[in-house]
């Protein structure tokens, strides 16, 4: 893989070029901005490889773009998306979230880490391969979607109706990230997740708040509900939730217990004193990563501006999301939440499911993470962390695993990249590390 190596080196200022178009061009999916100018720039960059590329319509959706390219025994599907989070607050980003920006060596523009950077590393790394090795020694699938930052709420439908075209012997999932330490990671799973709202209804306006003594107020009837759903010490109280969690086995505890736990340095980057229950070591980690969650995202009642203004407010709004392990899946939350507050009384407040991803995991004996964590000891000089699940979630499970492919997650960012936040960035040092990763996955996925 020298001559790889080389051409990567020979072409990076282009290639760094090419990564600042892909940022400049918004793609915001919660606001359906750029999707259809960022798709058509994807579609580009993959024709130029010489792959057979399909734009794919989606009903209500962004299109989905859709390339093969190269031939052999076995398949490498890639999965990737084109969107990006919304970028505010702008105030609290030191350049413009869509002109990328260099500052000694690292490479600022929202969607750099998530997901831009993955997915042109894997475009340039194919590109690299080509010029220097000659024809690919597999078939590379490339399914790269504009909704993933708003749930993939069309994803499971579009899957299942493409089985054949998706057919795969191992799949390269988009993220990952270097740990605190600047050890590379790989993920062999996601957690699933059920996004929805609680919303109470009460008088027909806002009212002078002087009437609260006769008067129901729905920001209290809220608050009262949500004291149902999680006690002090962060254990989930919704009826009948928790008999559904999967315990880790065996095998996964030995992951665990092999993973390097920086959590000192994750405390102080998050800038908080201690974990939930003062949980450290495997415990914490098994937490993290096998424990479900219940959320609060976001609420919204009354009057919120400055100065004051006595109000008794109409409505309350609560933004929840629980993270699934195993075993728990959107529907089945759904259907225990509305039953948990239906036996407290709270009949009144509507659950409103906003969208769902079922929790997704590969065995660590697949050939697929067996090239991979070659591969990355080839290029990183050690081997990778291998996490057994991620704590966020994606919509791997119905593009990989009811389709029974395993797949993994590991890509170009870092501990502090800000994924979702202002001053969203990458290192260039890891950028081209990602890129020779995805050139030496292909070389040992294809040979093993």
């Amino acid at each position: 893989m020298e001559k790889f190596n080389t051409y990567i080196e020979a072409n990076a200022e282009r290639f760094i070029e090419e990564l600042k178009e892909f940022c400049r061009q918004p793609s915001i999916a919660a606001q359906g901005i750029g999707l259809e100018e960022m798709s058509r720039l994807v579609q580009a960059r993959l024709e130029k490889l010489g792959a057979e590329v399909r734009l794919m319509p989606v009903n209500g959706g962004p299109p989905v773009i859709y390339a093969e390219l190269g031939k052999g025994q076995r398949t490498l599907l890639l999965y990737n998306h084109y969107d990006v989070q919304p970028p505010d607050p702008l105030d609290l980003w030191d350049s413009e979230p869509f002109d990328p920006q260099i500052r000694e060596g690292v490479f600022y523009a929202r969607g750099v880490a998530d997901n831009k950077g993955d997915l042109l590393a894997r475009l340039q790394a194919i590109e690299a391969y080509l010029a220097t090795q000659g024809e690919l020694p597999l078939k590379i699938k490339c399914f790269i979607e504009g909704e993933e930052e708003v749930g993939s709420p069309h994803l499971a439908s579009f899957a299942a109706e493409h089985t054949h075209l998706l057919t795969a012997d191992g799949c390269l999932w988009e993220g990952g990230h270097k740990d605190e330490s600047g050890r590379p990671t790989i993920a062999l799973g996601l957690k699933g997740i059920m996004y929805l709202e609680l919303r109470v209804h009460g008088a027909k306006s806002d009212l002078h708040s002087s009437l609260a003594t006769i008067v129901p107020n729905p920001a209290w009837r809220l608050v009262w509900a949500l004291s149902t759903l999680k006690d002090e010490n962060d254990n989930i109280l919704v009826d009948g939730l928790m008999d559904h969690v999967a315990e880790p086995t065996a095998t996964e505890m030995e992951m665990l217990a092999a993973i390097p736990f920086e959590e000192e340095k994750m405390r102080a980057n998050f800038g908080i004193p201690h974990f939930i229950r003062g949980l450290t070591g495997v415990e914490a980690l098994k937490k993290h990563l096998y424990e479900p969650t219940c959320t609060i995202c976001g609420l919204k009642a009354g009057y919120t501006g400055e100065g004051a203004k006595t109000v008794l407010p109409n409505t309350a709004v609560v933004k929840l999301d629980f993270r699934l392990v195993p075993n728990l899946e959107p529907d089945l939350v759904v259907k225990l939440l509305r039953q948990h507050l239906d036996k407290r009384g709270f009949t009144d407040i509507e659950v409103v499911p906003i969208s769902g991803l079922h929790p997704a995991k590969a065995s660590p004996d697949a050939p697929i993470v067996k090239a991979a964590i070659a591969a990355a000891q080839a290029v990183y000089g050690q081997r990778p962390v291998v996490y057994p699940l991620m704590a966020g979630s994606g919509p791997m499970y119905p593009l990989t695993q009811a389709l029974g492919i395993p797949a993994l997650a590991a890509g170009v960012g870092h501990a502090e990249s800000n994924l979702h936040a202002p001053n969203e960035n990458i290192r260039l040092e890891d950028y081209f590390q990602g890129i020779r990763f995805v050139g030496e996955l292909i070389h040992r996925f294809a040979a093993g």
